[in-house]
Formats: structure tokens, sequence, C-alpha cells
């Protein structure tokens, strides 16, 4: 993994982390913009008017992103970008030149994808997935497909706990997810009971981390967990369907999945507790919520 790169003075103090969100200050106003400082150093960034709050004044502090402008200059914003410094995101492709490819990152400019850092061509609208970095020589930031170097890092995750994924390419064996902006992992094909699109945003679970580091994720909790959310979701149905679904535990079990995004396996057991709780009726070919 990259260390962590930071913008040093020559006695050696810390200044600014450019590809991150900085705690600064007001120095000065200018027509152009205000001036911020850290309070550790002497060296000024601009933030430019079009991202200054109108009540901020002089030695005021305030949160902002650091990057370079297209002449290579440290600028503010106050924009929140999809990707920060060694973070993994799934970002749009907007334009692809003879130098390499641009991505939106939430920025007024485009992030960088060299040809160099990429897994393959990338075309205009392509979504792809990488982690932003920062060039130590030149200081410029910019985006890597070749991810798993990254993915390597020490996990901060553990079993059974929530997560946000972000969903990325298909494989032979399912779909690979981002977690938490930090870690790869994947979901297996046979545990997906929802459409999924590359750059979709939603919550999963940590199912297990394996010796290798490499992490297995769910969509759903483990255990009984999962079925207790599973029977919130069942009564949901029912009570949009006018109380009646034409399922039961004979049906097939594509047609719950399309119907209920869950296993037949999960199914029964839901039918199974909500009958006990006699929430519903269970005939022989539909179950009936109770009034």
């Amino acid at each position: 993994m990259h260390p962590i790169c930071l913008i040093i003075l020559n006695n050696g103090r810390r200044m600014l982390h450019l590809g991150k969100v900085n705690s600064l200050w007001v120095f000065k106003k200018t027509i152009y913009g205000v001036f911020l400082r850290d309070t550790d150093s002497d060296e000024e960034v601009l933030l430019p008017n079009k991202y200054t709050p109108k009540d901020l004044d002089l030695d005021d502090p305030i949160d902002v992103f650091l990057y370079t402008d297209s002449e290579d200059r440290i600028v503010a914003t106050t924009l929140t970008p999809k990707i920060s410094l060694y973070q993994i995101a799934v970002l749009e492709v907007k334009d692809v030149t003879r130098f390499g490819s641009f991505l939106d990152w939430g920025l007024e400019k485009d992030l960088f994808l060299p040809f160099a850092e990429q897994n393959g061509r990338v075309q205009k609208g392509d979504k792809v997935t990488v982690c932003l970095c920062l060039d130590e020589r030149t200081g410029r930031l910019f985006a890597s497909a070749k991810i798993k170097e990254f993915s390597n890092r020490e996990i901060t995750v553990q079993e059974g706990e929530e997560v946000d994924l972000l969903i990325g390419d298909e494989s032979d064996l399912g779909y690979q997810v981002v977690i938490n902006n930090l870690h790869i992992g994947l979901v297996f094909f046979n545990k997906v009971f929802q459409p999924l699109r590359k750059g979709d945003k939603i919550k999963g679970f940590i199912e297990k981390i394996r010796d290798d580091g490499k992490i297995d994720v769910s969509l759903q909790k483990k255990g009984y967990g999962q079925v207790i959310d599973s029977q919130d979701l069942l009564l949901k149905k029912l009570q949009e369907n006018n109380g009646v679904l034409y399922l039961t535990d004979n049906s097939d079990p594509h047609e719950i999945v399309r119907e209920l995004l869950m296993s037949k396996k999960v199914f029964k057991k839901c039918l199974g507790a909500l009958y006990k709780q006699r929430k519903i009726k269970i005939e022989e070919d539909r179950i009936i919520l109770c009034s």
C-alpha cells in the first residue's frame, strides 16, 4: 500500500493533506476568494469565491477538500468528492483522450485515469472501480484501476458488521463490492435476491473474513436476524397486495425471489414464524394477512 502522502515544509512540519478534507482557518480575503492556512504552517491555499460561504470571516475555521487545478496549483473546495485519498469508489468515465481517461468524481476538474493504470481500455459512460492515488514525485492526484494492492490493507471490519457497499464488476462467482470505500469483497450469485447494477450503493453485512484476507459479503443479516427482517418485508408485501399473496411453501424458488427478494428457505421460516404469531393464514394456494 502506498504511504499516505503529506505536503512537507522545509523544516519538516506537517502542512496540507492533498486528496483529503483539511481543517483550516481564514488568513486573508481577496477579490478571488479567501486564503486559508493550517495552524502549524504559513503555507496558504485559495478557496475561490464560488465555494466561500457568505458569512465566512477572518480567523474563522472551515473544513475543505484539497486538490490541484489544471495548472497543478493546490486549491480548496467545499464540495464533497466521491472519493478521497486511497479510498476506492466506482466512478463514471466522462471523456477519453490520447493521454488517458477522465472520471467524474464530483469536482470541477475531472480525475485523470492514465492508460498505465487501467485494466483495459474504457469508453465514455463506462463505470470503473478505482482508487485515488497521489504521485509523490509530481504532487498530482490520479486514479488507478489496479486496486488489488489497495485492497490488501489492514482490515477494519469484522464478521457480522453492517457496512456500506458499492457494487463493482461481475466475476465468475458473483459481484465484486467495495466495502466502506476501503476494502474489496465478494457477494456470491447464489446469495443475491435483488437486481444489482455497477455503481449501486447498498447496505450489506460481512459474512466471512478468510485467512488470505478475502472478504465474503452478504446482502442479508446472518442467522435468524435475516428472518426477522424478512418477516417485516413479507407483512409489508401483504399489506400492499390487499392482504393476499399467491405464494406458499410449495411455490417455485424463482417466483419467491422475484416477488419478495428472499430465498425459499428464508420464506418458509417467515411463514412458520408469522403463522405461530397468528399474523397470517396459510391456504392451499395463498397466504392471507390476518385482520
